[in-house]
């Protein structure tokens, strides 16, 4: 179906939120009545549902929605299929607050179709399938998230550490290597295939309404899940998955798997999951593959999920990978490396950053490159890299002098540019006119001596070593 064939409904819905939420104190009790099926569709409204905590009156009170607004606006991000922009959000909010609101609470609300968007994954081949909400409809999935939130913590698993306030991919790994030190040198790896994709609507939903009492917000939330998707012109159902890129989604996520972890903590089981990433730990290879089996069945027949049979595995720990990091042993310690597939990928970012043909400026590359390295160290420090840190950051250096090289070209720019940095006439001149190649040159003293280390920092870049050094001082 053509996109321009069905009927959208771009609800409008900005607002100057600080001084004009106009809160409707009207009590909506015709939507009394029972939360009694699953079979919630597209064009149920509300009314008839069991209203037992009044929740959607939660979600939709002002201040939280003053607070969604605001972290949608902070996070910025691309607009939706209606086009509109989160620098629109505060008018439009404060056009349609009052007919916005009413519609949510009396289940006429409908929300828009997400946009497909496809981002490359780590490794630089596959992709990854987003679906950008409207920017209005992000605003009221992250004021549902908020007063869930909290409803779910207390349910969640100490051991989960994916998309939760205060928690990090570090705590992860932390407690995987208090597992190690302890003795459990095995474990399952856990890979589901394409996991916020395939996640069963029915289910969720079964799951959902153990804990929201609150009919019209399970509806609600039903009608994001059913929401479509706008991939070019064209519309698509979602009659499975939970679409990755709205404020709810991780959060949805977690409460699917949290019945994953509550089954393995049920069994005494040590596990650590972050999002859909699930290792779980044994003393022995029979054990673990044991524990894999009823796992896997568990995931499949319960959950109705699927599990990558092939890259699900058990492994001693030193070989598997989680989270970008591995482990080995040192002096009887288990110790945190980088995984050599995520120094892989460093690599190749830093490649393609320091390319010629990648189209940046020598003003833009510094800029881009100070990104990566900030950003890579904050996640990776709690490795042991001092070592490979070192060798990156000569082999970048050389990289980057090989840029400026090629960018001089001709004898008689390479001259001037030589004697700019303070090498001598008659040495510049001889260098100027080597026919060496240029990844030769890049790590020869006709480089060494000119674009040294602080020269190339008063360009701007920096390097590994030295930001590793100033977050750990």
């Amino acid at each position: 179906m053509n996109v321009t064939d069905k009927e959208i409904k771009y609800s409008q819905l900005q607002t100057n939120i600080e001084d004009s939420l106009q809160e409707d104190s009207a009590e909506h009790e015709s939507n009394a009545g029972v939360y009694a099926s699953l079979k919630i569709t597209e064009n149920n409204n509300t009314n008839g549902f069991v209203v037992k905590d009044r929740l959607l009156e939660k979600i939709m009170e002002k201040e939280n929605v003053r607070v969604a607004l605001k972290r949608v606006i902070s996070n910025k991000g691309s607009h939706g299929v209606d086009g509109m922009k989160v620098d629109e959000l505060r008018t439009y909010f404060n056009d349609n607050w009052t007919t916005l609101k009413q519609s949510v609470m009396d289940g006429s609300f409908r929300p828009n179709p997400a946009r497909r968007v496809e981002i490359l994954k780590e490794d630089g081949i596959k992709k990854r399938k987003l679906g950008i909400p409207t920017t209005v409809d992000r605003v009221i999935q992250q004021a549902i998230a908020q007063v869930l939130s909290p409803m779910y913590e207390g349910q969640f698993s100490d051991n989960s550490y994916g998309f939760r306030p205060k928690r990090s991919a570090h705590q992860a790994m932390d407690k995987c290597q208090q597992y190690i030190q302890e003795g459990y040198t095995y474990a399952v790896d856990m890979d589901l295939e394409k996991y916020f994709d395939t996640i069963n609507h029915s289910k969720l939903i079964e799951i959902l309404s153990r804990t929201i009492r609150d009919g019209r917000v399970i509806s609600l939330i039903h009608k994001y899940l059913r929401a479509g998707i706008v991939i070019g012109y064209s519309y698509e159902e979602t009659i499975e998955g939970v679409m990755q890129g709205g404020p709810l989604s991780p959060l949805l996520g977690n409460i699917m798997l949290n019945e994953v972890d509550k089954v393995l903590e049920q069994r005494g089981l040590r596990f650590a999951r972050y999002a859909d990433d699930l290792m779980i730990y044994c003393k022995s290879k029979r054990s673990a593959m044991r524990i894999m089996e009823n796992t896997v069945t568990f995931v499949e027949k319960k959950l109705f999920l699927k599990v990558n049979r092939e890259k699900t595995k058990v492994d001693l720990v030193w070989k598997l990978k989680f989270l970008g990091f591995s482990f080995y042993k040192s002096k009887g310690e288990a110790r945190v490396r980088i995984h050599p597939k995520a120094i892989a990928k460093m690599k190749a970012k830093i490649k393609i950053l320091t390319g010629r043909s990648f189209g940046l400026s020598n003003e833009e590359r510094p800029i881009k490159l100070r990104r990566f390295i900030m950003g890579w160290i904050n996640y990776f420090k709690i490795a042991d890299i001092k070592t490979l840190l070192k060798r990156t950051d000569e082999w970048m250096r050389r990289r980057i002098r090989m840029i400026y090289w090629k960018q001089w070209k001709k004898v008689r720019t390479k001259f001037s540019q030589l004697i700019s940095l303070g090498i001598g006439k008659s040495k510049a001149w001889e260098f100027a006119n080597t026919r060496k190649g240029y990844w030769r040159i890049s790590n020869s003293p006709i480089l060494s001596r000119s674009l040294t280390n602080n020269a190339l920092k008063k360009r701007n870049y920096i390097f590994f070593s030295d930001y590793y050094n100033h977050v750990n001082a």
